[in-house]
């Protein structure tokens, strides 16, 4: 697992930890770094996860929910423009899909 950052919390418990080293594991991931977590005031239900669009440089969000608390994974990837990025995201999303 190639994590970073200053903490390596991750909401969701075992489903939303076994998302995140599951991507993490991707040959086309360089680092996964867990954002802070924000509770928020909408009520929510149930765990959610899914993929925000890609930056300039390939480097994707991943965005988890459990109820109303919200945290941001940031993904590294090997990619080196927005294109690329998509791309990826599309291979991640199948992951997504397979381990949920």
């Amino acid at each position: 697992m190639k994590f970073g950052g200053n903490h390596t919390t991750i909401i969701g418990g075992r489903k939303g930890r076994k998302i995140v080293m599951e991507i993490g594991r991707s040959e086309m991931v360089k680092k996964v770094i867990p954002g802070i977590i924000k509770v928020g005031m909408s009520p929510g239900s149930g765990f959610r996860v899914k993929f925000l669009r890609p930056d300039n440089r390939g480097n994707l969000r991943l965005l988890l929910r459990e109820g109303s608390t919200v945290q941001e994974v940031f993904v590294v990837t090997r990619a080196s423009t927005y294109s690329e990025g998509l791309e990826i995201a599309k291979e991640l999303e199948k992951i997504l899909l397979e381990s949920g």
